[in-house]
């Protein structure tokens, strides 16, 4: 499969996806959780998809929310395919995405560095 066909499947998949999971979905652990797609990677063959989501809050509603995702993975294929117009209806696993997280992390470190900085640098005079 050509990297065009996959990125515009990928990108199918994406929005059918956002869509299902904001106006369609019933179980208040994801709704409720108001999860955020943020990448979807198809295999070659097209059979199966990793959905990458993030949301915002504690552990114990992330946990919720995995488990939320975990059951209404069968659900979300069947309704890929009623939407989708492929050869094949990819298996649908969701997997957290933690690099939102992550990124947010390490601004705050680089923050926090500049305002602990005294300002001048500290340059060895020259010889």
């Amino acid at each position: 499969m050509s990297k065009k066909y996959e990125n515009r499947v990928n990108e199918l998949i994406r929005q059918h996806v956002c869509d299902l999971l904001e106006r369609e979905i019933n179980d208040p652990r994801v709704s409720d959780a108001h999860v955020t797609v943020t990448d979807v990677a198809v295999t070659a063959d097209t059979k199966y998809a990793k959905v990458f989501y993030s949301l915002i809050g504690d552990d114990e509603q992330k946990a919720a929310a995995a488990e939320g995702l975990r059951s209404a993975e069968a659900w979300v294929t069947r309704e890929l395919g009623k939407r989708l117009r492929t050869r094949n209806t990819p298996h649908i696993t969701f997997q957290f995405d933690q690099s939102l997280e992550y990124g947010d992390k390490m601004s705050r470190l680089l923050d926090e560095l500049k305002n602990n900085d005294t300002g001048t640098p500290q340059v060895p005079p020259p010889q």
